[in-house]
């Protein structure tokens, strides 16, 4: 019946082994997501299911007190029947023979009510069972139910945390690989480089100064001579 085969379902569900799913599965995310959605609709058919089961249970029961109360009423019926044509033997045979015909009838119907209820009984003791057995699978399912969405939220935070320091980690190696303190080295050498040049340029135009002011010291000499060579030549002491 169709109350057997969701509670199977149910009970297989409910005896799944999430954290074994969850290590096999490719994309664990996707696959609890799709275990809830199947949990989920499995959860409303169950609880229709039990619905249906408790109703035709309550329908059961009503028609079993019924047939009660009938078999109650025509013992009743009958009884009073068998009293009257008992009272009415002496006086009234015939009378009396009615009565215990009627005393007869009724208990027919209560025999066929008992017979009735009797014939319920089973039914009703067996779709109590099922329904019981539903309404304790469907607990358990609502239980896994919350289990797989704790799961889940555990999960998409563990991955988001996984995610970003994946990226820490990947900016510290970039790091690593282009250290920015070697370029600040090799901008320091370049202006070392431009430093060296400035001092080997100032070094040469202070050589180059120096020699112009040795030339007018030349000059200067050269001047001194000639004036004493004149001098001398005019008879002049030098």
């Amino acid at each position: 019946m169709a109350q057997q085969s969701i509670f199977g379902r149910i009970a297989q569900l409910t005896r799944a082994n999430i954290n074994a799913l969850i290590d096999s599965a490719e994309d664990p995310e996707k696959m609890l997501d799709q275990m809830i959605r199947d949990y989920t609709n499995s959860i409303a058919e169950a609880e229709e299911a039990v619905a249906q089961t408790i109703g035709n249970l309550r329908l059961m029961e009503e028609d079993q007190r019924e047939a009660d109360a009938a078999a109650a009423d025509w013992g009743a019926k009958a009884a009073a029947a068998a009293a009257k044509a008992t009272s009415l033997v002496a006086t009234s045979p015939d009378e009396a023979a009615r009565f215990e015909n009627l005393a007869r009838v009724a208990l027919e119907r209560q025999i066929a009510f008992e017979r009735q209820s009797k014939d319920l009984a089973p039914t009703i003791a067996q779709q109590t069972e099922v329904t019981e057995k539903l309404k304790g699978g469907l607990t358990a399912m609502r239980g896994k139910l919350e289990e797989l969405r704790s799961k889940r939220d555990e999960l998409v935070a563990r991955a988001k945390m996984a995610e970003a320091q994946s990226q820490v980690h990947d900016a510290i190696k970039s790091v690593d690989l282009a250290d920015p303190t070697s370029e600040l080295s090799r901008f320091e050498d370049k202006i070392r480089r431009e430093e060296a040049r400035v001092t080997g340029q100032a070094e040469l135009a202070a050589s180059s100064l120096d020699a112009q002011f040795e030339g007018l010291d030349d000059l200067a000499t050269d001047a001194e001579v000639e004036a004493r060579l004149a001098q001398l030549k005019s008879g002049g002491s030098a």
